[in-house]
C-alpha cells in the first residue's frame, strides 16, 4: 500500500499556507524549538528564519466547545526533516499546553465524541496508525493495526465505529502478464490517468469502517470494495470529503467514479451515501455535472450541505453552496446570485445558518448564510485572509493570516465581528523583525476597467530613495492574490531584500466576479498579460521606483507568464525568474495528466485546426517567441512535477542558453510542483535573491 493522498495533501497544505506557532504559556515552552531565546542579528526576514517558524496543522474543537486541539510542525534545517507535535488550549487563548514530545510526529488530531480521549495519527510503530491518549497526552495507546497504515480517520458520532482511509493496490498489468518478473520496476499502462501531480497511480484510496470497542478497531469494511476509483479524490482530497451522519447510520463520501480517459477529461464528482445497515450506496448528486464535494450534515441530520461546481471539465468554476433535504431529496442552491466562491462550510449549532469563507476583492473573510432565507452576511472585516471557520460554543474560531503575518488562531464574535487573537505564533521572531507595509491600489487596465494591485514596500521604506521593483505573476491561473503568507513566494522576504513588489489581481483571479475570473480561459497571452504590464508600468512611474531595475517572477501559470513576457516586454525588465512554468503549450497539452485543465483553458487539442480558441492559445505559446528573448532568466523546476513536467523548464533554459543569454537552471530531483524539503527551500530562496541582486542591484 502507498501513503494515502490525504496525508500527502496535509503535508502540501503545511507548505502552502505557511508557518504558525504559539507563544508558550506553560512550563513546556522551552520545547518549542527555543524561539524565545533566539536573538536576531538583523531585523530582516531571512530564509533560515522563515523555515524556523512553526506551522499549524489541523485544528479540532472539543465536543463541549471549550478547548482546541491542534498540531504544529517544526523543521530542522540541519537534519532536513520536519516533526509535528500536539497542543491544546482553551478557546479564549488561555491554558496553552504542549502534550506530545516525540520525534516521529503526530497528525490529524481529533477529539473522541465523549471528550474523554484524543486521537491522532502517528508513525511511531513504523506505518501511520491511529492512536488514542488522555486529553493531556498521557497513556498513549495504538488502536489500529492496518496493513500499510491509514491516511485519515473520523469517529462515528455514537462512538461505536471509526471511519478511516487506506490504500488498496491497483491491479498491475506487469504482474498479470509476467508474474515471474518479481524484481522489475517497470510500469505498463494502457489507458490515461496513470499519475497525479507527483504520484503514479499504483493504488486507490478507499474509505473503511471498523467497529470500535473502546480499545481497538475491529472488523474493517471497505465501503468501495472492488471499485477501481478513489475516495477522497486525488490529488488533494482529505477527510473533508467524507462525513458521518449524526445518527451514525450512514456515511457520505466524495468520488469521481470514472476510469481512464473519461476520468482524465472530467471533473464530474458526486456524493455517495453508504447505508451501514444494508450496504447500499446511493448517488445523491446524480446529474450534477461538475465537482460536488466536501459534504457537511446539519446537526439534526435532516439536511446535507456541500460545495458544488456546475460545469464538467472546469476546475475553477464558481463554488456554490448546495443544500439537500435528505427526507425529500430536494436540492437548493443557497448561494444563487452571490457572485463569489463559498468554501469551508460549518453549520451553526441550531442548524439555522451555515458559516463559510469567501474571497472578495483579494480578502478572504468569514460569512454566514441563513438556510431558510438565503440571506448572506459578512461577519469579519480587515486586511487579512481567513483560511477556515469552526464553531466553538458561542464563538467562531478561524485561522487568519496576512502578507505581514503567518496564520494565527482568532476567536470571532458573530454579532459584532470582533476578532480576538488567541495564539501568538512565532511572536518572538516577529517582534524582532521589521516588516514592509502592503497597500491596495486600483489601477486602470487597457480595456477601461479597474484592477486591484497589491504594492508591498521594503522595511524602513524611504520615499526619497529609488528601489528596484518585482512584478509578481500569480499561478493557478485562477488562484487568488489575497493577503496570503507563503512559505516560498513570500512578499515580506522579497521586501526584506529591498524590493518593491507589485502583485496584480489580473484577469482570471477570483474575488472580482465570475466575468473577471473566467476571461482568462482561452485567452492565455491575452488581456491578463496586458493587465500585468498595466500594473508594473503604473507603479514604475512612482519616484521611489527605479524603472531601469525591474524584474518579473512567478510559478506555474506565473512561470508561463514570465516566459511569455520574456518575448513581449519591450525591454521593461532586466531579470526574469520562472518556476515550474509552461513553456511549450503544444507539449503541455499532451504531458499534463489532468486533461480537463488544458481542454478547458487552452480550448482543446492543438491538432484541431478548426477550433479558433485552441489555435489562438497555441499561437501564443511562449516557445514561439524565444527569438525575442533578450534578458537574463533563472529557470526552476522539480522532477516530480507531473502537471507541468520538468522538460518544460529544461527546454526554456536550453533555449535561453542557445540564444546566448545569461541563464541558470535550478533543478530539484525530489520536489514536485512545490518545494517541501527544508534545505531545498533555503537553496531556492538563496538562488532566487542571488539572481535578482546580480541583475537588479
Amino acid at each position: 500500500m502507498k501513503k494515502s493522498c490525504f496525508l500527502l495533501a496535509s503535508l502540501i497544505w503545511f507548505a502552502l499556507i505557511g508557518p504558525i506557532g504559539l507563544h508558550a504559556q506553560s512550563a513546556n515552552e522551552s520545547t518549542l524549538i527555543g524561539q524565545k531565546e533566539l536573538k536576531l542579528e538583523k531585523d530582516r526576514l531571512t530564509p533560515e528564519l522563515l523555515w524556523s517558524m512553526g506551522r499549524l496543522g489541523e485544528v479540532a474543537v472539543s465536543p463541549d466547545g471549550n478547548r482546541l486541539l491542534f498540531s504544529i510542525t517544526f523543521f530542522d534545517l540541519d537534519q532536513d526533516k520536519s516533526n509535528a507535535e500536539l497542543f491544546t488550549m482553551k478557546t479564549d487563548g488561555s491554558d496553552f499546553r504542549q502534550i506530545t514530545f516525540t520525534t516521529w510526529g503526530e497528525y490529524n488530531p481529533r477529539w473522541r465524541p465523549d471528550g474523554k480521549k484524543i486521537a491522532f495519527m502517528s508513525a511511531e510503530s513504523g506505518s501511520m496508525q491511529l492512536w488514542e491518549a488522555d486529553t493531556d497526552g498521557s497513556h498513549k495507546v495504538r488502536i489500529s493495526n492496518v496493513e500499510g497504515g491509514i491516511g485519515g480517520f473520523a469517529y462515528s458520532p455514537d462512538q461505536q465505529k471509526v471511519l478511516y482511509l487506506s490504500d488498496v493496490e491497483k491491479p498491475s498489468l506487469v504482474k498479470e502478464r509476467y508474474p515471474d518478473l518479481t524484481k522489475t520496476t517497470g510500469r505498463l499502462n494502457n489507458d490515461l490517468m496513470y499519475r497525479h501531480w507527483d504520484q503514479w497511480v499504483d493504488a486507490y484510496t478507499h474509505p473503511f469502517v471498523a467497529d470500535y470497542d473502546g480499545k481497538q478497531l475491529l472488523n474493517a469494511l471497505d465501503l468501495m470494495q472492488g471499485e477501481e476509483w478513489e475516495s477522497p479524490m486525488r490529488p488533494f482530497g482529505g477527510m473533508e470529503q467524507l462525513a458521518w451522519a449524526p445518527d451514525s447510520k450512514s456515511i457520505v463520501y466524495t468520488a469521481r467514479k470514472l476510469k481512464g480517459k473519461e476520468y482524465s477529461f472530467s471533473t464530474n464528482s458526486d456524493l455517495y451515501r453508504y447505508d451501514l445497515s444494508n450496504g447500499s450506496t446511493q448517488n445523491l448528486t446524480q446529474g450534477m455535472m461538475g465537482y460536488d464535494m466536501n459534504p457537511v450534515f446539519s446537526p439534526d441530520g435532516r439536511f446535507l450541505a456541500w460545495e458544488s461546481m456546475e460545469r464538467d471539465g472546469y476546475e475553477a468554476d464558481k463554488i456554490r453552496l448546495f443544500v439537500m433535504d435528505l427526507a425529500t431529496g430536494a436540492k437548493k442552491d443557497l448561494s444563487l446570485g452571490f457572485d463569489q466562491n463559498v468554501q469551508g462550510l460549518a453549520w451553526s449549532a441550531d442548524g439555522k445558518k451555515i458559516y463559510f469563507v469567501s474571497d472578495h476583492h483579494a480578502l478572504e473573510q468569514i460569512y454566514s448564510i441563513e438556510t431558510a432565507t438565503g440571506k448572506i452576511r459578512k461577519i469579519t472585516e480587515g486586511q487579512h485572509d481567513y483560511t477556515n471557520v469552526m464553531v466553538a460554543g458561542k464563538h467562531l474560531i478561524g485561522a487568519r493570516m496576512s502578507m505581514s503575518s503567518p496564520a494565527e488562531l482568532f476567536r470571532i464574535e458573530e454579532a459584532t465581528g470582533k476578532q480576538q487573537q488567541i495564539t501568538h505564533i512565532n511572536s518572538n521572531l516577529l517582534e524582532q523583525l521589521s516588516l514592509g507595509k502592503s497597500e491596495a491600489r486600483w489601477i486602470p487596465t487597457t480595456d477601461g476597467k479597474q484592477m486591484l494591485v497589491w504594492v508591498i514596500y521594503p522595511p524602513h521604506f524611504d520615499p526619497t530613495k529609488k528601489y528596484p521593483a518585482l512584478l509578481y505573476c500569480q499561478g493557478g491561473p485562477q488562484s487568488t492574490v489575497s493577503q496570503f503568507w507563503s512559505f516560498r513566494w513570500n512578499f515580506q522576504m522579497m521586501a526584506a531584500n529591498d524590493y518593491v513588489i507589485v502583485a496584480p489581481n489580473r484577469r482570471g483571479l477570483p474575488g472580482f466576479g465570475q466575468e473577471w475570473l473566467e476571461q482568462i480561459s482561452g485567452d492565455y497571452g491575452g488581456q491578463n498579460m496586458k493587465d500585468y504590464l498595466s500594473a508594473i508600468d503604473a507603479v514604475a512611474k512612482e519616484p521611489f521606483v527605479d524603472a531601469n531595475r525591474l524584474g518579473s517572477v512567478g510559478a506555474s501559470y506565473g512561470g508561463f507568464s514570465v516566459y511569455w513576457l520574456a518575448g513581449h516586454h519591450n525591454k521593461r525588465f532586466k531579470a526574469f525568474i520562472a518556476h515550474d512554468g509552461m513553456f511549450n503549450l503544444e507539449q503541455q497539452y499532451l504531458e499534463t495528466e489532468e486533461n480537463w485543465f488544458t481542454n478547458w483553458d487552452l480550448g482543446g487539442p492543438y491538432w484541431d485546426k478548426n477550433n479558433k480558441t485552441a489555435q489562438w492559445s497555441y499561437e501564443n505559446s511562449p516557445h514561439k517567441f524565444v527569438q525575442n528573448w533578450d534578458t537574463p532568466i533563472l529557470v526552476i523546476h522539480g522532477e516530480l512535477d507531473y502537471r507541468i513536467v520538468a522538460s518544460q523548464g529544461m527546454a526554456a533554459y536550453n533555449a535561453a542558453i542557445m540564444r546566448g543569454l545569461p541563464a541558470e537552471y535550478l533543478y530539484f530531483p525530489n520536489e514536485n510542483h512545490w518545494v517541501l524539503h527544508p534545505q531545498n527551500g533555503v537553496l531556492w530562496q538563496r538562488t532566487f535573491f542571488n539572481w535578482l541582486d546580480r541583475w537588479l542591484k
